[in-house]
């Protein structure tokens, strides 16, 4: 595929009627990307047509989810741009005059059945084995049986004609695909209330807003074949179509809220950084050239090409999205990592250390952290009244122990000024050197006395947070 295509505008175009699931935030992304890949425009339309369940709660959240990937948007509901407006609640009379004209032309024709009338026909098709197809009762209705019709205020809806033959496009990720126009009978393009059908707000505004690609999940390939026939009975040009697979649970079914991660607000309150779930959302159905992984968005703007989009579903890999976020986590700057991490650190910690000792307990940390969840139970080792684990307990239970912390004491009391790693050290060497002791011996005990646990970040550094008197605190409450 050419890496720079011209006049490439794209767009996302969720219905605000719930959360932003992680497959239509990565339909999102493949959409960003290939937009900044070639310098074109990322349009966001919302479809609320819907109006039984679209919410403008739902709207407001959609949006603040795709800001909070980093997914900026250059023509929107809050954006202008020359094809606006970009809410369809906002274009009902474009839906209307276009289905006026597929009227007029001969592609469209009203419909009088009523739905009970169709509830019944369809069940007669599925117990025959047909297909559940409009039947054709008003394709061929006279005007003066249409204008009687009216008359009487019968419900009307408008529906379109579909030509016999097939349907032939070149879909980017599936080849060549032909479908047969018997698939479907005459769909409804307006409903009774003038509200549009999805298949055809969307084809209309992909029209009018110019749309060069269609990049979308794979469960919409179905509708395609209604779109294509909608853009032919227009005389217009159909976009580029790319259907990318779909997104499973590691069990191999649909991936949702069981699963724990279905939704971007799920990722976000579960501590993933933005640029990491961006990353990984990204290689679930597309793969980098070099077999890379954790990448930073400029790199994957610079290698993002549809081509590489693959066939086979894709799994969502829990455990492999909390391996890059830790990934991501350790390439930050310690500075930009608090900006993360502040909010997330326990009471315990903001009531007894400044904010300077909060920055460096975040640095000592951050090695450590895979999600920003795991803050609450690592920041445990900066309690004053540590919890001491099983075999914390077991450590300094042992002679050894009380030997040790007796020592260290004993120096730590001598010791003129500040506790720093440097001095932490080389106290620690002495104590060892003192009592002929090493290795586990020393450190085992001095660990679980002061963090509760005989394992964590760097001890030399904790203590130095902690402070002198803090430290000698910890060693008394053992020893007592």
């Amino acid at each position: 595929m050419n890496d720079s295509l011209q006049n490439v505008r794209v767009r996302f175009a969720p219905s605000p009627t719930g959360y932003l699931h992680v497959g239509g935030a990565r339909t999102a992304i493949f959409n960003w990307l290939w937009a900044k890949h070639n310098h074109g425009t990322f349009v966001v339309r919302v479809e609320d047509t819907d109006v039984e369940r679209s919410t403008a709660e739902s709207e407001k959240s959609l949006l603040q989810d795709l800001r909070w990937l980093g997914l900026e948007w250059d023509e929107g509901p809050d954006v202008d741009g020359e094809f606006g407006p970009y809410r369809q609640s906002d274009r009902m009379q474009t839906y209307r005059d276009y289905s006026e004209r597929l009227i007029n032309d001969g592609r469209a024709y009203p419909c009088f059945c009523r739905e009970e009338d169709l509830e019944v026909k369809r069940k007669q098709a599925a117990a025959e084995g047909r297909a559940p197809q409009y039947d054709g009762s008003c394709r061929d209705l006279d005007s003066a049986t249409i204008d009687a019709r009216r008359a009487e205020g019968i419900p009307e809806v408008i529906r379109f004609r579909v030509p016999e033959g097939k349907v032939v496009f070149d879909d980017v990720v599936r080849g060549q695909v032909e479908m047969e126009t018997s698939m479907v009978g005459d769909f409804v393009v307006l409903r009774s209330n003038s509200l549009p059908t999805y298949n055809f707000a969307a084809t209309i505004d992909d029209h009018l807003m110019k749309i060069s690609h269609v990049i979308r999940g794979e469960e919409h390939l179905s509708n395609t074949l209604r779109q294509i026939l909608i853009y032919d009975a227009l005389g217009a040009p159909h976009p580029r179509f790319v259907h990318v697979p779909l997104i499973l649970a590691e069990d191999r079914s649909k991936l949702s809220k069981r699963h724990g991660a279905s939704s971007v607000e799920e990722l976000r309150a579960a501590g993933f950084l933005a640029s990491a779930a961006f990353n990984y959302l990204v290689l679930l159905g597309w793969s980098h050239p070099q077999s890379e992984e954790v990448l930073t968005i400029e790199e994957l703007i610079s290698s993002f090409t549809i081509d590489r989009i693959g066939r086979a579903p894709a799994v969502f890999d829990r455990q492999k999205l909390v391996w890059m976020n830790g990934q991501h986590i350790r390439r930050l700057e310690p500075n930009e990592f608090y900006e993360h991490a502040a909010a997330r650190l326990p009471g315990f910690v903001i009531d007894n250390y400044s904010e300077s000792s909060c920055r460096e307990i975040v640095a000592v940390l951050q090695d450590s952290v895979e999600t920003l969840d795991d803050l609450d139970k690592l920041a445990a080792v900066f309690d004053p009244d540590v919890a001491y684990e099983e075999e914390a307990k077991e450590v300094l239970a042992d002679p050894v122990a009380t030997e040790v912390l007796d020592a260290l004491r004993a120096s730590l009391v001598d010791l003129g000024g500040d506790l720093t790693p440097e001095t932490f050290k080389m106290v620690v060497k002495a104590v060892g050197k003192e009592l002929g002791r090493k290795g586990k011996e020393v450190f085992f005990p001095i660990r679980a006395a002061v963090t509760g646990s005989i394992h964590g970040p760097d001890l030399s550094h904790i203590c130095s947070i902690k402070g002198k008197d803090a430290v000698i605190a910890s060693i008394d409450r053992v020893l007592s």
